[in-house]
Formats: structure tokens, C-alpha cells, sequence
């Protein structure tokens, strides 16, 4: 088997980081399906190509929450992290061959890291950009995408206009900012080692007093 992981929401202050691993026998096995890189594609795309490769292919997806990320931010390096939640979904496929996409600078460093994770063979090719040079990985950005998205649907249900999650957004800064000046906290699902999260709540206290 020959398989492609991608994770979604590794910048994200809001929500959870889902990490999936996409196999087929060969590439050519995904030549009929309009895969590409995630951010590339519409949602309605997305959610159809979703459906396919779940029905198709074999999937593994491996989600870790806000406060878990913190958690392992206090031991390890967020590479690190990522490195063990990707070998953490080929050790439910098993492939003897896999892509993923560099979650550091040096990417046959970060390949050798993954591939230390792995307690079966198997040889791990890690690339730059990797979700738009390989089929495979755009596959896996899909299934990690959609998962998480529905994951921020759920929070944005919950605790209302959370936006989309990432600091670069104005409604997820506005929300966040507003529910520490509320509650004098930052709300579960913040990732609180954030930097973005302490220097909002210095300031928000800053405001207050």
C-alpha cells in the first residue's frame, strides 16, 4: 500500500488538529477523482471528494484537541507533535510507502522523524508542499480538511461566530478577545500556549482595569 498524510489545522488558536492518512495500491487508483491541494478546491468539492475516498480507499484520521496540543507543547516541539500524530495514522494502514508533508524546515529530517515513530517498514518521503505535488497527499489534505471543518462547525455551534479558527481572522481574534474579557479566561476550546491567546488576554485585562 502507498499511502499520503496531511494534517488541517496546525496554526489554528481555535479547535483541533486532524491529521489523515489516505492509501491505494497505486497512484493511478486516484487518476478519476479532481484531487488537489485542499485550500485549492470549494468546500462542496471537498465534502464530494470526502465521501469517495472514505467509500474507496482506506482512511485513517488521528485528531488531537486543544488541550492535548498544549499538553504536548510542554514536552515536545510542535514538529515533534505533528511528527508522531502523522506516524500515528500509517500505524493503522501499515503502508509500505508513504508521502507526507514536511512539518519542518529540513524535510528528509522530518521524513527520518516520522519514520522513527513507525514500529513497521516502511520508507517515509517527506516534501515541501507535498499536498500539491502528490495526488496521494492531496487526498490526505482533503479528508484531514473536511473533518476539521465540521470539527469547527461544532464549536462555532456551540460557542457562536468563533470564525474560522486562525489567528489571521478578524471573527476568531474578536471572539476570542471578547470571551476572555467575559469569562477572564480563554474559552476549552483555545489552544492556550498560543501566543496569541496570552498576548489577547494581557491585553483585554489591560482594558479592563
Amino acid at each position: 500500500m502507498i499511502c499520503g498524510v496531511d494534517e488541517a489545522g496546525k496554526g489554528s488558536v481555535l479547535g483541533p488538529m486532524v491529521v489523515a492518512a489516505v492509501g491505494c495500491r497505486e497512484i493511478e487508483d486516484l487518476a478519476p477523482l479532481p484531487i488537489r491541494d485542499s485550500k485549492a478546491l470549494r468546500p462542496k468539492q471537498r465534502e464530494e471528494i470526502d465521501d469517495i475516498l472514505r467509500r474507496d480507499f482506506p482512511v485513517s484520521i488521528v485528531t488531537i484537541d486543544a488541550a492535548g496540543i498544549d499538553e504536548a507543547r510542554s514536552r515536545i516541539n510542535m514538529n515533534e507533535c505533528v511528527a508522531r500524530l502523522h506516524a500515528g495514522a500509517l500505524k493503522e494502514l501499515r503502508p509500505r510507502l508513504a508521502y507526507v508533508d514536511a512539518c519542518d524546515v529540513n524535510a528528509e529530517r522530518y521524513g527520518r522523524t516520522v519514520a522513527g515513530h513507525l514500529d513497521f517498514p516502511c520508507d517515509v518521503i517527506a516534501e515541501h508542499r507535498a499536498d500539491a505535488r502528490h495526488k496521494i497527499v492531496g487526498a490526505a489534505s482533503v479528508v484531514a480538511k473536511v473533518a476539521r471543518d465540521r470539527a469547527i462547525r461544532y464549536l462555532d455551534e456551540e460557542y457562536g461566530g468563533i470564525g474560522s479558527g486562525y489567528p489571521s481572522d478578524p471573527v476568531t481574534i474578536e471572539f476570542l478577545r471578547r470571551y476572555i474579557r467575559d469569562y477572564g479566561r480563554p474559552p476549552p476550546c483555545a489552544r492556550w500556549s498560543w501566543k496569541t491567546v496570552a498576548n489577547l488576554g494581557q491585553r483585554t485585562f489591560a482594558d479592563f482595569l
